[in-house]
């Protein structure tokens, strides 16, 4: 092969994976998808907020304000940790905002990479965005069980041993369970059944959640927004129990020092807290189901935004007035569900028992749409030739990707049994970081290869807040890496096996839909010259 073909060649494959898809054609696409159009305005908030408010303040809040293995902790500062946390998402959300009016097709991030960045960049984005969505979902469940199991241990004097304590394998990953068994003095090998002579473990309450949810998203998203307002709804409610409760025990004295390790407590408390807003960009996967997405999906995006950081902020102010992370010594239970473990420091049982039933609704609403924004995304790159065209199937009567949601929620499951739960956080945060700065890139973008499309809603002071979404996260992201090792390390290999996918299935398939199409755009042309 002489230099010139084999520059031909590398041309041309740069060329493909280059090559942009037109919004329009995008907006056909979604036209004929057969999406049921249930989401308004209020729908959406609803959404935002129940994709926002779970894990991250139930959980991840007590590690952000006092500090966890690899990090340090904020201390009380952790509201301003809160505040950096909030400007990187609100330049994104502008960004997003302004894409989701412009093109209200599924796919969020994914698709309008596509529409900037060519096809190459849409799959990384897309493959980032399982690691997002998928990842984080498993974490999400798992934390769901813990909570679950806390809360039946409550009744114990009113329910069966069997279904307050049960075995070990049941309820945790195979790790965990060997971790809690080697901590109780026993021999996991003992303990753990086998099955063909490989140790079984499953995490059962888990797994039980995950059908659940399947079952309600194959029904339809009208039904899951019903679900999620209630969810919402009782969360709310004991989060505003918390904060009415705890202020009346708060002591300004743990307020002092207010940031205990100075700034890198307070970035590395914003990296960690940055957990607990992931989810509002899932509200641009939904567009096709939006009534008006031109007007609802800014509202939707930055009201549930303002709403969860009015929230959060209340939250960080009593629990670190309450308890004092600056001391060096934290309970490792106040790290695990720090408003409960508050409240019964206080002495308000009764309140702690109501929290745990909050984070429950928390945690169901945060599955319940990260596993909708898993399907969608999925769906979009399905249709663009990515995966296998079954996933494009849609429910006869619920005109949902009911194939997708069934194989998104038995993964999960699978997941729930082998994930590294601390690894998967920190890596949801990576992912997101990345799809956030991908989509304030590509607002830049097409302002200026596509400067006459149609804006119902343009990002203001463009080019500078794009640019700072940016800059925030990057830099987040930047700094977070000299303290995590194990999920810096993760990341590149997520990304590596994300290339393997796309050089071997993704990139074959869309050059034989190439060929196909103009071997029939041929056929045609020629039927038109016999005809005449």
């Amino acid at each position: 092969m002489t230099n010139k073909q084999t520059q031909g060649i590398f041309s041309h494959f740069f060329t493909k994976i280059l090559t942009r898809k037109n919004p329009d054609e995008m907006l056909k696409e979604a036209s004929s998808a057969g999406f049921e159009k249930t989401l308004g305005a209020l729908d959406l908030i609803i959404l935002g907020i129940g994709a926002i408010i779970g894990s991250g303040i139930f959980a991840v809040v007590g590690i952000a304000a006092a500090g966890g293995n690899e990090s340090l902790g904020a201390g009380p500062a952790l509201v301003v940790s809160m505040v950096i946390a909030t400007f990187a998402c609100i330049f994104s959300a502008l960004c997003y905002s302004e894409f989701a009016t412009m093109i209200p097709v599924a796919g969020g991030a994914y698709t309008y990479t596509f529409a900037t960045l060519g096809e190459f960049a849409a799959w990384m984005v897309g493959w980032v965005l399982m690691l997002e969505y998928a990842v984080g979902y498993v974490a999400v469940a798992c934390a769901w069980s813990n909570h679950f199991m806390q809360l039946v241990k409550g009744f114990a004097a009113y329910l069966p041993n069997w279904l307050v304590n049960p075995p070990v394998w049941l309820i945790n990953d195979y790790k965990g369970a060997v971790h809690q068994i080697q901590a109780a003095g026993g021999d996991p090998g003992a303990l753990i059944p086998h099955i063909c002579g490989i140790p079984f473990s499953v995490n059962l309450p888990a797994c039980v959640i995950v059908a659940i949810i399947t079952a309600i998203l194959v029904k339809g998203t009208k039904d899951s927004t019903k679900m999620a307002t209630l969810m919402v709804v009782i969360k709310l409610a004991v989060i505003a129990l918390f904060v009415l409760v705890g202020a009346f025990y708060v002591k300004p004295s743990n307020w002092v020092p207010f940031a205990p390790n100075g700034m890198s407590g307070i970035f590395m408390g914003a990296f960690i807290i940055f957990f607990a807003y992931i989810g509002f960009d899932a509200l641009a996967t939904a567009a096709e189901e939006c009534k008006n997405p031109q007007k609802d999906l800014p509202i939707g995006i930055i009201g549930s935004l303002i709403a969860t950081t009015v929230v959060y902020v209340s939250v960080a102010l009593v629990l670190t007035g309450v308890y004092c992370t600056s001391s060096g010594h934290i309970d490792p239970a106040f790290l695990k569900a720090p408003m409960a473990y508050v409240m019964i420091m206080v002495h308000q049982n009764w309140a702690a028992g109501l929290i745990s039933i909050g984070s429950l609704a928390g945690l169901t609403s945060v599955l319940l749409v990260l596993q909708l924004a898993s399907t969608r995304i999925l769906y979009a790159m399905s249709r663009d030739n990515f995966l296998p065209t079954i996933f494009q199937k849609l429910h006869p009567r619920y005109k949902t990707p009911h194939v997708l949601t069934i194989l998104v929620g038995v993964v999960c499951m699978i997941g729930t049994m082998t994930l590294d739960l601390d690894v998967a956080a920190q890596l949801c945060n990576f992912g997101t970081f990345t799809s956030f700065i991908i989509v304030c890139v590509a607002v830049l973008i097409l302002r200026k290869i596509d400067p006459d499309r149609p804006r119902p809603f343009k990002v203001p002071c463009s080019p500078l807040l794009p640019s700072l979404g940016i800059l925030c996260c990057g830099g987040l992201m930047v700094y977070s890496m000299k303290s995590l090792t194990a999920s810096a390390l993760m990341f590149p290999v997520w990304l590596l096996i994300g290339l393997g996918i796309y050089l071997q299935y993704g990139y074959i398939k869309n050059r034989k839909v190439e060929m196909n199409r103009i071997s029939i755009e041929k056929d045609e042309s020629e039927r038109e010259l016999i005809t005449k």
